[in-house]
C-alpha cells in the first residue's frame, strides 16, 4: 500500500469515527511551500513525506501557533501525548534539533544525538520525542531525550500510517484500552 492509500485510510477512519477531529485538521501543503521549506532546511523531503505533506499538511492555522513551544499541533490525534506535524512545524523542529556540537556530535558516532538525514513528521509538545523518516532509506525511527533512537522501527511512513489506521480501528471497536470517542471526538483516558 502506498502512503497516500495509507494515509486515505487513516483519515477514512477518523472521518468516520471522530468526524469533529477530521473537520479541525488543515488541508494539503503545495510543492512551493515544500521546495522553499527544503532549500530553508539544505535537504530533499524523502517522497513518502512529501506526499503526505501533498494529502495534509498539518500546521496550525497562523493564529493558533504558540511561540513559547517547540511544536504546535492538532491535540489528541494520533495519540495522547503527540500530534503529526506540518510543514512549518517540520522545518522548526528540524532546526531544533541541531545541538552547539553539531547534528552528529563526534562524540557519540554509533549512537547520534541527531542526524540531519532525519526529518521529523511527529512530535510531543516540547520536541522531545516524536518520529521522524530516515532520508536515506525511507525507515521510520523515533527519538526521546535521554533515551537512545531506535532506527527503523517502521520499514516505511505508509507502514507507521496502517499502524495508525490499525489503532484507529481498535477505538472505532471499543477494543482500545485507553481511547474511545466521545462527541465525534478521540477522547483519551
Amino acid at each position: 500500500m502506498s502512503v497516500v492509500e495509507s494515509w486515505s485510510r487513516v483519515m477514512g477512519l477518523l472521518r468516520q469515527h471522530a468526524p469533529a477531529d477530521h473537520a479541525d485538521l488543515a488541508g494539503p501543503a503545495t510543492e512551493q511551500m515544500l521546495a522553499a521549506a527544503e532549500a530553508r532546511m539544505g535537504i530533499p523531503l524523502p517522497q513518502d513525506l512529501r506526499a503526505w505533506l501533498l494529502q495534509n499538511s498539518l500546521d496550525l492555522p497562523e493564529g493558533d501557533v504558540d511561540d513559547d513551544v517547540a511544536c504546535c499541533g492538532f491535540a489528541g490525534f494520533p495519540d495522547e501525548g503527540s500530534f503529526f506535524l506540518g510543514i512549518r512545524a517540520v522545518e522548526k523542529l528540524y532546526a531544533n534539533r541541531s545541538v552547539p556540537g553539531g547534528f552528529d556530535p563526534p562524540d557519540q558516532p554509533d549512537d547520534p544525538f541527531w542526524r540531519k538525514e532525519w526529518i521529523p513528521f511527529l512530535s510531543d509538545q516540547d520536541g522531545w520525542a516524536g518520529r521522524f523518516v530516515d532520508v536515506r532509506d525511507g525507515r521510520v525511527g523515533r527519538w526521546c531525550v535521554g533515551e537512545s533512537t531506535i532506527t527503523g522501527e517502521y520499514p516505511s511512513l505508509a507502514h507507521y500510517f496502517d499502524s495508525v489506521a490499525e489503532m484507529l480501528t481498535k477505538v472505532a471497536d471499543g477494543r482500545h484500552p485507553v481511547c474511545g470517542v466521545a462527541r465525534g471526538r478521540l477522547v483519551w483516558s
